[in-house]
């Protein structure tokens, strides 16, 4: 099975035989050709990679959001500050509650996410903006 094959049978689609065309921009294809070059590989082959890698990348995206909405108000709230860099200590502080709780709802947290520490769940999310969860509440 090729690559073409695989992400139509991916997308839920027959497979099919015939190829199908696409209209790009024109500023998309020049990027497709000058990385074809320097790949020295065939524009339809790089354009398969990046079409299969940026669904990848989509799907990991929707599985994390899946994960996000799973987790209850006070798990987000210890999920962003974790990843704001505050300890376990500092999180309990502010939300007024005993380390120990901060460290149960990690453990919640963790196995939601399915990962198995702070630095996975940290990779995981780091493209995601929590700069807003330190502010006070209220604020």
């Amino acid at each position: 099975m090729n690559v073409l094959q695989r992400l139509l049978a991916r997308l839920g689609l027959p497979p099919s035989d015939a190829l199908r065309q696409y209209q790009l921009d024109e500023q998309v294809h020049a990027q497709i050709e000058a990385l074809a070059r320097q790949a020295q590989l065939p524009e339809r082959e790089i354009t398969t990679s990046l079409l299969a890698s940026a669904l990848n990348e989509r799907e990991v995206s929707l599985d994390l959001l899946r994960r996000w909405h799973s987790l209850t108000p006070r798990e987000q709230q210890v999920t962003a500050l974790t990843c704001r860099d505050y300890t376990n200590r500092e999180i309990a502080a502010r939300l007024g509650v005993a380390s120990s709780t901060i460290k149960t709802h990690l453990k919640h947290i963790l196995m939601k996410f399915n990962v198995h520490g702070k630095p996975e769940l940290l990779a995981a999310l780091r493209a995601w903006d929590f700069s807003g969860w330190d502010r006070p509440p209220g604020t």
